[in-house]
C-alpha cells in the first residue's frame, strides 16, 4: 500500500482534472466468470472441431497451422527493394519518353504496319484510326511496364507493402463446411461400423450446444475401446442414444474442470504454452509457430531447469497439469501431481485424490510400501526412497545392500501379521529393539517358518557387525516417524490410503508435501513416488493409457535408480515431468545420464553458466555458415586518386576501403553456456523436444508469456 504523502498526492491529482458531467461508463459484463470455462456453444463447438490441424513438427501448436517452409527465402532489403523498383520505373518511364518523342526512330511502329492492312491504318474513320493506334501504344507500354515490373521485382513490392500484406495478419475464415463424408462432426466411423443412430444423437448434441471438447474426446476415447474389443458396441451404443453427450462419463461424473488457464486443444492432446519466436537461432518452419506439448512429446519425459521465479510451476507445471487432468476426463490418461503445499499446483476440485501429508484434515492417506504384496519389492522400493540418494551416483551404484535389510525384517513381519509394519514398528526394528525382535522372533517359531526365521537371524548378526546400513534406514525412518505424521502411513487398514496401483484407471491425484518444517522428509516421500510410479507403471495391463508423473520440485530426487526408471517409462506409455532449480541439485555423475534419459530438456532464463554447459554438451553442435568480412585500405597511385580519397576522408571522416567477405562452414554450439546464460530473454525458455517415435526438434528459443 501506498504511503499517506503518496496517497495524498494521489487524491490531489484526480481532484484537478475535471470529470464529465455524464454518467460514468460501465465495462460491459463478461460472458462468464474469470477462469471458467465458456459455456457450450453449437456453433463455436463446431468451428473448433471442424479446424484444420494438419501434421507438423514435433511441439508445434497444430490447431489452426500453417505451415511454412523448412528454409527461409532470400528476402530483399527494402531499402534496397524500394530503390530498385523506383529505378526500374525510371528507366521505363525514360524508354517510353523516347520511344514517344521520336528519339530512337521510328523502328517501333513497324509490327503495325507488318500486321495490318493499309485501309484500316489509312481510313477516314478518326475513331477507328484512334482505336488502333491507341491501342498499339497501350500495348507497347504494357510491354515494357512488364519488363521493368519484373526486373524491379513490383510483384514483391505489392506482396510486401500491398493489400496482401495487410490481409495476412487475419486469420483465414472457412465459412463453407466441410463435406458430409468429411465432416468430423457427423462421427463418420461410427455411421461405416453400423452405428447410425448414436452418431445421429451426437452430431445432433454437437449442432444444439450440448457438447464440450471433453466430451468429444471421452466420447472418441470410448469409441477406440469398441473398436479394440475391449467393449461391446451394443453397451457404447446404448450409452450414447440414453446419455448423449453425457456418455461414457468419468468415474467422478465431472465433464470439465472447474478452471482453465491454458489453452488446450484435446482432440490433438496438446496444451499450448508459448510461441516459439521470430529469431534467426530458430529454425525458419518453427519461427512464429505455436509451442505445444502433447503425450506423444511427454512419453520421453521432460526436464525443466530455472531457477526460481523463472515460471517452471506457472508456465510449465501447472498448464501440464491441467491437460493431463483434462485428458483423465476423457479416460486418455492418469495423473500424479507432486508438490509442496500452496504451491499453486490446481484447486482442489480439479482432482480425485489430494493427499496432503502432515495436514490434519486430509481424507486420504499415502500407501508406504505402494500396494504390493511382494516383501521383496516393497522393499526395493521403500530402500530407494530413504537412502537412494546415498547410493553411489555412477550409474551403476544401487542400494541392494539397503533392500537386502528391509526384505530381512518385511517378509518375516508381513507373514506373522499379515501386513507390512507401520513406521514406528519399522524404526524399532531396524533399531534392533530387543522386544519386538524377540517377539516376532517367537512368533515364527511357532507358526515353525524356518526359512524366515533364518532371514532374522542374518539381520541380528548384521546389525552387530560396524558399519551396518540397518542404523542409516532407521535414521531416515525417523524423519517420517514425527508427530506431525503420525495419523499417516498407517498399515491396520483404518485409514483411506491411496497406491499407485490405480494407475490402471484415469484418476486425478495430487500430493501435497510437507517441505515447511520437514524438508528431508519431503525428499524422501518425492523419492518414495517416483520409485512407486516407475515400479507401478511397468506391470499395467492396460498401456493404451497414458500415465503421468509431474515433480514441481525434483530436488534430491534424482538417483541412479530413479534415472534407469526414467529411462524405461517410454515402453510402457509413461514419462514424468521434473522441474529443478539448478542441476548442482543432481550428483554431478548423474546431470548427464538424467540429460540423456529425458527426450524434452528446458532451460529456462536465468540458468548460470556451469548448468547452461550441461545444455550445450547434450545438444551438441551444427554446421553453419560463416561470413568474415574484412576491409582493407585502399591506396591511391595516381594524383587524382589521391585527392578524390581526401576528399572523401574529409566527407566520411574515415579512410576509402575494399571490402571483401569469406563464408566458409564452421562447426558451432547451438546454444553455447554463455548464451543460455546470458541471452535467453525473463519468461523465455530453450526447449528440445523428441517424441516416443523418435522424431526431434532442434532446441527452440520460446516465450513462454505468447
Amino acid at each position: 500500500m501506498d504511503s499517506d504523502g503518496t496517497q495524498d498526492a494521489r487524491v490531489a491529482r484526480a481532484g484537478s482534472v475535471p470529470r464529465p458531467a455524464g454518467p460514468p461508463q460501465v465495462p460491459p459484463r463478461p460472458a462468464h466468470a474469470p477462469g471458467t470455462p465458456p459455456p457450450p456453444d453449437g456453433p463455436a463447438f463446431l468451428a473448433w472441431v471442424r479446424a484444420p490441424r494438419p501434421q507438423a513438427a514435433p511441439g508445434v501448436w497444430r490447431f489452426g497451422h500453417r505451415p511454412r517452409p523448412a528454409q527461409e527465402p532470400e528476402r530483399t532489403p527494402t531499402r534496397q527493394l524500394l530503390g530498385g523498383a523506383l529505378i526500374a520505373f525510371l528507366v521505363g518511364w525514360l524508354i517510353w519518353s523516347l520511344l514517344w518523342n521520336g528519339y530512337l526512330g521510328g523502328w517501333w511502329v513497324v509490327p503495325l504496319e507488318l500486321f495490318t492492312p493499309g485501309s484500316w491504318r489509312h481510313s477516314g474513320d478518326r475513331v477507328g484510326n484512334a482505336f488502333l493506334w491507341y491501342g498499339y501504344y497501350t500495348l507497347i507500354a504494357l510491354a515494357i511496364m512488364i519488363t521493368v515490373g519484373k526486373l524491379g521485382r513490383w510483384g514483391e513490392v505489392w506482396r510486401r507493402f500491398g493489400p496482401p500484406a495487410w490481409r495476412a495478419a487475419e486469420p483465414p475464415v472457412n465459412e463453407r463446411p466441410p463435406a458430409p463424408e468429411e465432416d468430423p462432426a457427423q462421427w463418420n466411423q461410427l455411421r461405416a461400423a453400423g452405428a447410425q443412430d448414436a452418431a445421429d444423437r451426437l452430431a445432433a448434441d454437437a449442432r444444439a450446444g450440448r457438447m464440450r471438447d471433453v466430451d468429444h474426446a471421452r466420447i472418441a476415447r470410448a469409441w477406440q475401446g469398441v473398436h479394440s474389443g475391449r467393449h461391446s458396441l451394443a453397451a457404447f451404443t446404448g450409452a450414447v442414444l440414453k446419455e448423449g453427450a453425457a456418455a461414457c462419463l468419468h468415474p467422478s461424473g465431472e465433464r470439465d474442470l472447474p478452471a482453465r488457464l491454458a489453452v488446450h486443444d484435446l482432440i490433438t492432446g496438446q496444451v499450448r504454452l508459448g510461441s516459439t519466436v521470430d529469431d534467426p537461432r530458430n529454425p525458419y518452419a518453427f519461427r512464429g509457430s505455436g509451442l505445444a506439448l502433447g503425450p506423444d512429446l511427454l512419453g520421453t519425459s521432460l526436464v525443466a531447469v530455472g531457477p526460481a521465479g523463472s515460471g517452471k510451476t506457472g508456465s510449465v507445471v501447472r498448464p501440464l497439469a491441467e491437460s493431463l487432468c483434462l485428458q483423465a476426463l476423457a479416460g486418455r490418461a492418469a495423473v500424479v501431481v507432486v508438490g509442496a503445499a500452496g504451491a499453486g499446483l490446481g484447486p482442489a476440485d480439479a482432482y480425485d485424490v489430494v493427499v496432503r501429508i502432515g495436514h490434519p484434515e486430509s481424507v486420504y492417506d499415502l500407501d508406504l510400501y505402494g500396494g504390493t504384496t511382494d516383501p521383496d519389492e516393497a522393499a526395493a522400493v521403500l530402500a530407494e526412497a530413504l537412502v537412494g540418494d546415498l547410493a553411489d551416483p555412477h550409474p551403476g551404484g544401487d542400494s541392494r545392500r539397503s533392500t537386502t535389510v528391509l526384505a530381512q525384517l518385511l517378509g518375516p513381519y508381513r507373514a506373522v501379521h499379515g501386513r507390512f509394519p507401520s513406521v514406528p514398528e519399522l524404526r524399532q526394528l531396524l533399531d534392533g529393539v530387543s522386544g519386538p525382535l524377540a517377539a516376532l522372533r517367537k512368533a515364527l517359531q511357532d507358526t515353525g517358518r524356518d526359512s524366515l526365521l533364518r532371514e532374522l537371524d542374518a539381520r541380528e548378526r548384521q546389525a552387530a557387525h560396524p558399519g551396518d546400513v540397518g542404523s542409516v534406514l532407521a535414521d531416515r525412518v525417523a524423519l517420517l516417524d514425527r508427530p506431525a505424521f503420525a495419523p499417516f502411513f498407517d498399515t491396520s487398514g483404518q485409514s483411506r490410503p491411496f497406491s499407485l496401483r490405480a494407475l490402471d484407471h484415469p484418476v486425478r491425484v495430487r500430493i501435497d508435501l510437507p517441505e515447511r518444517g520437514h524438508a528431508d522428509a519431503s525428499r524422501i516421500l518425492a523419492r518414495l513416488v517416483l520409485a512407486q510410479f516407475t515400479a507401478s507403471v511397468a506391470t499395467r495391463e492396460d498401456r493404451s493409457l497414458f500415465a503421468c508423473l509431474v515433480l514441481d520440485d525434483a530436488t534430491g530426487v534424482v538417483t541412479p535408480e530413479s534415472v534407469r526408471g526414467i529411462q524405461r517409462l517410454r515402453s510402457a506409455n509413461a514419462g514424468t515431468v521434473l522441474t529443478l532449480r539448478t542441476l548442482d541439485d543432481v550428483p554431478r555423475p548423474l546431470r548427464g545420464p538424467l540429460l540423456g534419459a529425458t527426450g524434452c530438456r528446458m532451460a529456462l532464463s536465468g540458468l548460470t553458466p556451469w548448468d547452461g554447459q550441461d545444455f550445450a554438451e547434450v545438444w551438441g553442435k551444427e554446421w553453419i555458415e560463416a561470413r568474415d568480412v574484412t576491409d582493407r585500405q585502399i591506396i591511391a597511385e595516381t594524383p587524382a586518386g589521391k585527392a578524390l580519397h581526401a576528399l572523401r576522408r574529409v566527407i566520411t571522416g574515415r579512410a576509402p576501403t575494399a571490402r571483401a567477405v569469406t563464408v566458409r562452414q564452421v562447426e558451432r554450439e547451438r546454444w553455447s553456456a554463455s548464451e543460455l546464460a546470458h541471452a535467453v530473454p525473463p519468461g523465455h525458455a530453450v526447449l528440445s523436444l523428441t517424441n516416443v517415435k523418435g522424431e526431434h526438434a532442434p532446441p527452440l528459443l520460446v516465450d513462454l508469456r505468447g
